[in-house]
C-alpha cells in the first residue's frame, strides 16, 4: 500500500509522537486543540503546557467525588459545558446549546457514558474515561416531533439499567438541564431527581494544576488576539470607514487561529453606543477620537474562557477630563476589590467591604462585582451590596478558584462608558492577576 506524507503529518513536525500537552501529535486526529501558532507563541513566552490526560482525570475524579459526597447514584448532564468538563469532548457546541442532543451519565463508581449525535459517536473515543458511546438523548421537538415521549422512555430505561449496575439500590439522580419529557420519563422510572447545577458548578469552581496551566496558555492567546484587534483599530479607525463589526471580527479570527472556539457575546461598542453598556456590536462606523470598549467573553484554547475587558481612546486628540476621571475611577474600583481576594475570605465579606462607586455611576454599574470563570462564566457570583441576596453565596474563597473582577462606569444620559475587567487566580496565600494587558495610557491620564 502506498504511504503518503499526508497520512502521517504532525501538528508540530519538531516534536515526537506526543505534543507537550500529552496529546497525539497527529495532524489528522479527531480531538481538537491548539494550533502551531499557539504552541509557538507559548514556547516563546516560556509557558508550561498542561498535561491534558492528567487534567481530564482530575476533572473526572473531582466530579465523581462530588457525586459520592452527596449520596447520588449519578449525575446526568445535558449542558454542553458540563459535558465538556466531564469528557473534554466537543460536538457542535453552540448548536447543542439550543438543540440538546448530547448527554453524559457519570455514575457514582466513576463509570461514564455519553449519548452523542447518532452519526458521531467517535468524537469522544480519544478519552478512555468515557466507557461507552451511545445515541438517543435528543429529546427536542424539531428532532422527535410528536413522539418525544417514546425516545424519552428509551433513554430513561437505559439510564435505569446503567444505574442498577453501577449504583445498585440508589435512586437519587442529579440532573443539570433536561427537556420536560425526559424529566417525566425519569420520574416514571422511580428516580428522585435532584438539582445538578449545584454539583457541577461546585466541582468546576476549583481548578487543578493542569487547568491553571491551560488557562495561562489560553490567556496568552487571548491577549495576543486582543493586541491584534487594538493594532487594527488604531491603524484603521482614523480613516473613517471602519465599523464596530470590522474591529470585533479581528478578535474572532485571531482566537480561531490559535485553536480558540467561540465568543459568547457581541460586547464591543464605540462612542455614544458605549452608554448604556451592553449594547451589542453593530455596523456603526467608529469615528476618530472616540472610545472603544469591549468584553471578550471568549472561549479560547483548550475550551477555557478568558473574560477580560478594556476601554481604548482612539484618535489624535486627548480624551476629555471626565473620561479620564471615569477611567481612573473604574481602574481604582477593580484594583481595590482585587486586593481583598485571598483564601478564606467569604463572599459576603467581599460584598460588604467592596469599593463604592461614585453616586453618578451607581445606576449603571455592572451586574456584579466579580464572578467565577473556567469553561465559561461560572459560580460563584459576588454581587454589589444593594443587589446581594442573603444566603445565596455564603461561601469562602479557596485556592484554585478564578474570579473576574468587573467595572462598568458611565453616568445615566452620558455619551460614554468605561468597561474594565481582569481575570484573577486565588492562590494559597492571596491572588495572582492573570491579566497583563495594559490599560489605555491616555484614558489613564498618563
Amino acid at each position: 500500500m502506498t504511504s503518503h506524507y499526508s497520512d502521517n503529518r504532525k501538528i508540530d513536525p519538531t516534536k515526537g509522537a506526543l505534543l507537550g500537552d500529552n496529546t497525539p501529535n497527529d495532524n489528522n486526529r479527531i480531538e481538537i486543540g491548539p494550533t502551531q501558532l499557539a504552541f509557538g507563541e507559548w514556547e516563546a513566552a516560556g509557558l508550561v503546557l498542561p498535561d491534558l490526560q492528567r487534567m481530564r482525570e482530575f476533572r473526572w475524579k473531582r466530579l465523581t467525588q462530588h457525586i459520592v459526597d452527596r449520596d447520588l447514584a449519578g449525575m446526568l448532564m445535558f449542558d454542553p459545558l458540563n459535558i465538556r468538563y466531564a469528557t473534554d469532548s466537543t460536538n457542535m457546541q453552540l448548536w447543542n446549546t439550543h438543540n440538546p442532543f448530547r448527554a453524559v451519565l457519570l455514575c457514582a463508581d466513576g463509570y461514564m457514558v455519553i449519548w452523542d449525535y447518532k452519526n458521531s459517536p467517535f468524537l469522544s473515543t480519544f478519552n478512555p474515561l468515557v466507557k461507552e458511546q451511545r445515541s438517543g438523548a435528543d429529546l427536542f421537538y424539531f428532532d422527535r416531533g410528536d413522539k418525544i415521549d417514546v425516545a424519552a422512555d428509551v433513554l430513561s430505561n437505559e439510564i435505569r439499567v446503567l444505574l442498577e449496575e453501577h449504583a445498585s439500590g440508589n435512586k437519587r439522580l442529579a440532573v443539570d438541564k433536561i427537556m420536560l419529557h425526559g424529566l417525566h420519563a425519569l420520574q416514571a422510572q422511580g428516580f428522585e431527581i435532584l438539582p445538578g447545577e449545584e454539583v457541577t458548578e461546585k466541582s468546576r469552581s476549583i481548578k487543578g494544576p493542569d487547568e491553571i496551566m491551560a488557562m495561562r496558555c489560553a490567556h496568552d492567546a487571548c491577549e495576543k488576539a486582543v493586541q491584534a484587534m487594538e493594532d487594527f483599530a488604531r491603524e484603521i479607525v482614523p480613516q473613517g470607514n471602519t465599523s464596530e463589526d470590522d474591529i470585533w471580527a479581528v478578535l474572532h479570527a485571531e482566537n480561531i487561529k490559535r485553536g480558540g472556539e467561540w465568543i459568547e457575546t457581541r460586547l464591543l461598542a464605540s462612542g455614544p453606543r458605549t452608554n448604556p453598556w451592553f449594547q451589542e456590536c453593530g455596523p456603526r462606523i467608529v469615528q476618530n477620537n472616540e472610545i472603544i470598549a469591549f468584553d471578550t467573553d471568549l472561549i479560547g484554547s483548550y475550551g477555557i474562557c478568558i473574560d477580560i475587558s478594556r476601554t481604548w481612546w482612539v484618535g489624535d486628540e486627548a480624551p476629555r477630563p471626565d473620561m479620564v476621571y471615569a477611567m481612573q475611577h473604574a481602574h481604582e474600583h477593580i484594583m481595590t476589590n482585587m486586593e481583598m481576594l485571598k483564601p478564606g475570605v467569604t463572599i459576603p465579606e467581599l460584598v460588604e467591604n467592596s469599593h463604592r462607586l461614585d453616586e453618578q455611576f451607581q445606576a449603571q454599574k455592572y451586574g456584579c462585582l466579580m464572578h467565577g470563570v473556567g469553561l465559561c462564566d461560572e459560580w460563584p457570583l459576588v454581587a454589589y451590596p444593594d443587589q446581594a441576596v442573603p444566603g445565596s453565596f455564603d461561601y469562602a474563597l479557596e485556592p484554585g478558584m478564578v474570579l473576574c473582577v468587573e467595572a462598568a462606569v458611565g453616568a445615566v444620559g452620558g455619551d460614554f462608558s468605561i468597561k474594565l475587567e481582569d481575570q484573577v487566580l486565588i492562590t494559597e496565600d492571596g491572588y495572582e492577576n492573570l491579566t497583563t494587558y495594559p490599560f489605555d495610557d491616555r484614558l489613564m491620564g498618563r
